[in-house]
């Protein structure tokens, strides 16, 4: 049995040096005869997934920190840009809308790049998932380093410092969920990914916490910046040595032969043994998956867009995820202490940690809901609630929260009309922590077909970050100009996702990733969606097994007796008597049939 495995392993490694495109063979059926209890939840499942989720910390913590820079006197004294001498010699430091952007909103640019580049880095076979999250853990780092050694008048330093940060958050991003999900337990595999977007508002409110007990240090001290700056070193040095201890992705391995490392994977994190007839079931989808997307045909990029349904699957994705960042969820948590220090609250990091310990605590039921109630109920009822929370929220800031001037002529706040609108912050934070939080994430990496899903997901972070960079950056010059008139936009955008989820995104809950392709191709109805049955699976026609040439004009259908170089076609003119139509949402709106 020991000569076979060396065997198979050779056979492996040989297969992954000369032949990557080939579909790896399986052990004999007779090597898999161990049938026992598979465990719930082993410590290694566990300890992998509290680890990897560090690189939720990394963004949450990054995120949470710059809000409360913004507002500490030594932080202003090192990098302010608007320094106005005062009658007595008293200088009053700020930061213009400029200054502030970029320091804010570069992060966002970083983060583009980062995830855009981090699929193609992690698909070397000698890299892959693992070695990519240590890599992206030490660009973090070289990151926080030059922020560290940022000090005035050199404020582009920081800067730098926060678009190098940026590239790896957004690396990690892409990887973290990537890792979690191609290793994860087919049972836990939803709730161990959602514990990346959990992780990040724990990360959103350790910052909060570490702020708030730092900000009172003498001013004539950078540490009331420099020592949160320099923590988030642990989330990334606990991340990228951590990785070292766990496995390669089983899905990495296979995809590049080693088929026992792959196994030996598996197993581990289910908590079986090699043998276990759970490994031969895993192993099995692998080799169907990478089969059926080989017998696809060599595909371009560009097919992401010209592919079946798959404009329309394009620009629903990337809108959810532009629709994510114009709920303004951001807006509280770049600019929070500033907002409530605006609104006369005399400690706005109290309120900061309020909102964060709100956004960590409502997560948790919405890795519930998500099932329970499904994707379409959960974002437009969430999306109605952020809605009204902002038309609240922008209304009293913009006409009641001012009751008069003193007299220097500064604006007197009425502090219930203060705390009121804090309310309504809290409540809206906990409808985008239950709904729009975690689920955008979901959706979009359930509509696309194996063989565009990499390429349409990196569109879709893409546009997230875009618009994050735009929240980032224009929020102080907007703010300075309309004040909480803004709220308003948000509103606008919150009713206009109502309008997306109800009219584009179809019910994609408790549905497999081949149902729900099939549904996009047969163009359900999106309100029809949820009652909407899907036929047997031996008749689902999926976009991975439709073979398209000349830039998805061409359309054909494998046939599943089809083998090699030898796979049959059936001619989309010959299979009308069918009678299904799909749209094919190619570059001459193509239609086909099968």
């Amino acid at each position: 049995m020991e000569q076979d495995t060396k065997s198979r392993r050779s056979s492996d490694d040989t297969l992954g040096a000369n032949n990557t495109n080939a579909v790896p063979e399986l052990p004999e059926e007779e090597v898999f005869d161990d049938d026992s209890k598979v465990p719930f939840l082993t410590a290694r499942t566990f300890f992998m997934t509290v680890l990897v989720s560090m690189g939720g910390i990394c963004f949450g913590y990054d995120t949470g920190q710059i809000s409360g820079f913004l507002e500490m006197e030594n932080f202003k004294r090192n990098f302010a840009d608007d320094r106005t001498a005062g009658p007595n010699g008293d200088v009053t430091l700020n930061l213009t809308p400029v200054r502030t952007g970029l320091l804010v909103a570069t992060l966002s640019l970083g983060t583009l790049v980062g995830a855009l580049i981090a699929g193609p880095v992690a698909n070397n076979r000698k890299l892959g998932r693992k070695y990519s999250i240590c890599m992206w853990c030490a660009v973090f780092c070289i990151g926080n380093i030059f922020q560290l050694s940022a000090q005035y008048p050199y404020w582009y330093v920081l800067m730098i410092g926060r678009i190098i940060a940026g590239f790896a958050i957004g690396g990690l991003s892409v990887m973290v969920p990537a890792y979690q999900g191609e290793s994860a337990p087919t049972h836990l595999r939803g709730a161990i990914v959602c514990c990346y977007q959990l992780f990040i508002t724990i990360g959103i409110l350790i910052a909060y916490l570490i702020n708030f007990g730092t900000e009172t240090i003498n001013a004539d001290s950078t540490a009331s910046w420099r020592i949160p700056m320099g923590i988030s070193f642990l989330w990334a040095l606990i991340l990228g040595f951590g990785i070292l201890f766990f496995p390669e992705t089983p899905r990495h391995d296979f995809r590049h032969g080693a088929v026992d490392k792959a196994s030996e994977s598996i197993a581990r994190f289910y908590g079986v043994s090699p043998r276990h007839k759970v490994v031969k079931k895993q192993l099995e989808e692998m080799q169907e998956k990478l089969r059926i997307e080989q017998e696809g045909g060599d595909h371009s990029i560009w097919e992401v867009f010209t592919g079946p349904r798959m404009f329309y699957r394009l620009m629903l994705g990337m809108s959810i995820q532009a629709l994510q960042q114009m709920t303004g969820a951001n807006f509280f948590f770049y600019y929070g202490t500033t907002i409530f220090e605006s609104v006369g609250i005399n400690n706005s990091f109290v309120t900061q940690i309020i909102l964060g310990a709100v956004n960590v605590v409502t997560t948790f039921p919405g890795l519930y809901m998500v099932e329970k109630f499904g994707r379409r109920k959960c974002l437009t009822l969430g999306a109605g609630w952020m809605f009204m929370c902002f038309m609240v929220f922008a209304s009293l800031g913009n006409s009641a929260l001012q009751s008069g001037t003193d007299a220097n002529g500064d604006p007197i706040y009425d502090s219930t009309i203060g705390y009121v609108m804090i309310v309504f912050a809290c409540l809206f934070i906990a409808a985008f922590a239950s709904t729009w939080g975690p689920m955008a994430w979901a959706v979009t990496s359930e509509i696309y077909p194996s063989r565009y899903r990499s390429t349409a997901i990196a569109f879709c972070a893409a546009s997230n970050w875009a618009f994050n960079f735009f929240i980032g950056f224009a929020t102080p010059f907007i703010v300075a100009d309309i004040g909480f008139a803004y709220g308003y936009l948000f509103a606008a955008c919150n009713f206009v996702a109502v309008l997306v989820v109800y009219f584009f995104l179809p019910e994609t809950s408790g549905k497999s990733l081949e149902v729900i392709d099939t549904m996009f191709l047969l163009e359900v109805k999106p309100w029809k969606s949820s009652g909407w049955v899907p036929p047997p699976s031996e008749e689902l026609v999926t976009a991975d097994q439709l073979r398209l040439t000349n830039g998805g004009r061409d359309i054909r259908k494998t046939n599943e007796a089809g083998v090699g170089d030898d796979t049959k076609y059936e001619n989309v003119e010959e299979s009308r008597a069918n009678s299904v139509n799909m749209g094919a949402s190619g570059a001459r709106g193509n239609s086909l049939t099968v």
